[in-house]
């Protein structure tokens, strides 16, 4: 079959994404017609559908990435790792672990100066099954450990259905090793601008289950000024099995998390010195690094998981946790001292009954609560000494409660199954001033989201879904701050302009895994399309001072992921994204800044959406040596399009792209007992200059617009790991 792609434009979108529909559904045809000389492919189980579930089954689109694609990363930060995940976009903003993430343009506008360096929101994370990301909405990323990583699941369809709040996406890592088995593994990795990492990770069999330690400390001085970071995490976990019925796993973490914000350059800074930090006062007066601008995390938690299935029929399983955050900002000439508890778990009941002789009935009945609050102190900036000033200016005390729940019902058989699914989530938000009680408020956001989902298996290794979604963002908590409009610092502690951002997701793809005995041994792919439509867009007002819901938008793309392996020992993995997304109303009513100019609007209708790139892509080849344990070689190109940091689309963000290379081996020192792995990585081979991150809807200031984050120059990486054996 001959599929003929074309685009006549930087958004030619639908052009592309039927010729790839088109591809990929005709592939799963010509895979189902193989039978001669198929094998069968093997089973891929997941958990980001709340239950272990196969994953050709659940009709969402959901990648996984393996732990051989996280062993030749850096471990860092969490944008190498999600590379080859289609719809995903990540971008290292300083080349250390803050990190800017989006999956199908949700989380496109956490990235700025107010509040988001350090933080991801529209997309939910958990770390062996307990969240990080708190109730508004909103994750730092101190506690997740990309170090000992062994396994990422990726939800890239609108999931608040089942996760709730920000669920435009799912990521979920499991630090848990994947091996029983007793080891010990150090790895030391050095590399540029100052990079080290030191890490330990010790495994023992207890029982049926197993407990391991995770520390690591990595640090770096930052490709640009004042952009030092320094990161040290440690992890003790048990899984247990205490019956045949009965799984549990306790998980106490912490971290320490210490960065410097080097801040957005403008077009003209970044065309003269890409490796500046933003210095110029009549940027930002005082500017990033007089003021010392950084974030200062220290946090600890305990969780615990449980899951005990009665008979064969009926099974519980939840969660329970507890937190504290003590943090540390100088942002904006003041220093601000965070004292935070965050609490919450969930349950889930499940029920599986058969009807008929072949098919089933499944229910699941859950509910998720999430609960944070503490006080935030805002003092005086002492510019000359870099630390907090003598000043109180504020007394502030900032809560919120997640509260959720959520009933799935599904019919199966074995080669059709339809799932129905309802849930509603209530997020309230209270503020008190204790210097100004008379301000203080609550505010609840509610909604119901629908789910309709269907999935047909073509074969043993393929099946077609589709999925109608219904989602949920409500406004983060430095948007709820309040508003100052018409010329009025305060006119309500809670934001009354805001809204939730409510949407639905229309979503068709296919997915498979087929096994062959000829030269391609293996093809795993997964294709889809989808249509999102979103109202109450979050409009920034005065530079982002305050926001409001004023916008419908719509994005409309294809995504590609696949993997060949071929009896060579050549494999080669690919991941291709396209959308269009573009407002269909947004109007800016300049009468909430000047009540003279009132009923003088600014149309922005038809403008692509900021922050959101129109098309990215990435391919790996790789080699692992028969003859040689643990030798690989593989080579990665990645391309990112240009896209806008603006609402008004004046700001351009220019495309990307990079290739890297990395290498490695292991030699047996002992037999069975100890060897040793290197790895070299090189990062950006053809030190390309390029624009890694942009700040959506920057200030418009006195000396100019500072928007750009410059990405890293050719970066080398080298790692040892030796691993005992007892």
């Amino acid at each position: 079959m001959i599929v003929k792609v074309t685009t006549s434009s930087r958004y030619g979108v639908m052009h592309t994404s039927m010729a790839i529909a088109a591809l990929i559904f005709s592939m799963g045809t010509t895979f189902a017609q193989q039978d001669t000389t198929k094998i069968k492919s093997d089973t891929v189980l997941v958990t980001v559908g709340r239950v272990s579930e196969e994953i050709r089954e659940i009709p969402l689109a959901i990648t996984v990435v393996p732990q051989v694609s996280l062993q030749t990363q850096r471990g860092f930060g969490l944008d190498q790792a999600l590379t080859l995940v289609p719809g995903v976009v990540a971008q290292s903003r300083t080349g250390g672990n803050d990190v800017r993430i989006q999956v199908r343009g949700f989380g496109a506008r956490g990235s700025g100066q107010r509040s988001n360096a350090g933080t991801s929101r529209g997309v939910r994370y958990y770390q062996d099954g307990i969240p990080e990301t708190e109730p508004d909405g909103r994750t730092s990323f101190d506690l997740l450990n990309m170090v000992h990583a062994s396994r990422i699941e990726v939800i890239r369809s609108n999931a608040s259905a089942l996760w709730g709040n920000a669920s435009g996406g799912v990521i979920m890592l499991s630090s848990v090793p994947a091996t029983t088995e007793p080891l010990i593994n150090a790895s030391s990795a050095v590399g540029s601008f100052g990079f080290m990492q030191n890490a330990l990770l010790a495994n023992t069999p207890l029982g049926n289950g197993q407990a391991y330690v995770s520390i690591n400390n990595t640090s770096m001085d930052g490709w640009r000024a004042h952009s030092a970071s320094s990161l040290v995490q440690g992890t003790v976990g048990f899984v247990l099995h205490p019956s045949n019925r009965t799984n549990v796993g306790i998980f106490a973490t912490a971290a320490s998390n210490v960065y410097r914000i080097p801040g957005a350059l403008t077009k003209e800074q970044y065309e003269a010195n890409p490796q500046q930090a933003q210095t110029n006062p009549a940027v930002y007066n005082p500017t990033y690094t007089l003021r010392d601008e950084m974030r200062n995390n220290k946090l600890g938690r305990i969780g615990a998981t449980f899951d005990h299935a009665f008979d064969n029929s009926n099974g519980l399983m939840g969660t329970m946790y507890v937190q504290s955050k003590a943090l540390e900002r100088s942002e904006r000439n003041t220093w601000r001292d965070f004292t935070r508890y965050h609490t919450g778990g969930n349950a889930v009941y499940r029920n599986t009954t058969a009807v008929g002789q072949n098919s089933l009935f499944k229910v699941l009945l859950g509910t998720d609560l999430q609960y944070q609050d503490g006080a935030i102190l805002f003092y005086s900036l002492d510019t000359a000494t870099k630390s907090r000033g003598t000043e109180l200016r504020d007394n502030k005390r900032e809560g919120a409660l997640d509260v959720g729940g959520f009933v799935q019902a599904e019919y199966m058989t074995e080669e059709f199954s339809l799932i129905g699914g309802l849930r509603f989530d209530a997020i309230s938000y209270f503020y008190e001033n204790r210097i100004v009680p008379t301000i203080n408020s609550d505010k609840t956001f509610q909604q119901v989201i629908p789910k309709l989902g269907a999935t047909y298996k073509l074969n043993e290794g393929a099946s077609i879904y589709a999925n109608l979604g219904g989602g949920i963002e409500v406004p983060a908590g430095n948007e709820t701050d309040p508003p100052s409009v018409r010329g009025e610092d305060t006119i309500t502690s809670i934001n009354p302009l805001l809204e939730p951002i409510r949407s639905t997701t229309y979503e068709l793809g296919i997915k498979g895994a087929e096994g062959f005995e000829s030269f391609f041994a293996s093809v795993t792919y997964d294709a889809a399309l989808f249509f999102i439509d979103v109202k109450n867009d979050i409009v920034p007002y005065r530079n982002g001072r305050f926001y409001m819901t004023a916008g419908h938008s719509t994005r409309i793309g294809a995504e590609l992921g696949f993997a060949v392996k071929t009896n060579i020992h050549l494999s080669l993995y690919g991941a291709l994204s396209i959308m269009k997304s573009e407002y269909k109303t947004y109007a800016i009513d300049s009468g909430f800044i000047d009540t003279t100019v009132a009923g003088h609007t600014t149309s922005y209708a038809g403008n692509s959406m900021p922050g959101i790139p129109p098309m990215s892509s990435t391919l790996r080849l790789r080699y692992d040596s028969p003859d040689y344990t643990g030798l690989f070689a593989e080579i990665e190109w990645r391309n990112i399009s240009g896209y806008y940091a603006d609402d008004a689309n004046a700001l351009q963000v220019d495309a990307m792209q990079t290739i890297d290379v990395a290498t490695g081996g292991t030699i047996e020192i002992v037999s069975k007992f100890l060897n040793c792995t290197a790895m070299i990585r090189v990062n950006n081979v053809l030190n390309s200059t390029y624009m890694a991150s942009a700040w959506i809807n920057p200030d418009n200031t006195a000396g100019g617009i500072p928007y750009i984050e410059s990405g890293l120059p050719r970066n080398i990486t080298g790692s040892i790991y030796l691993k005992f054996t007892p």
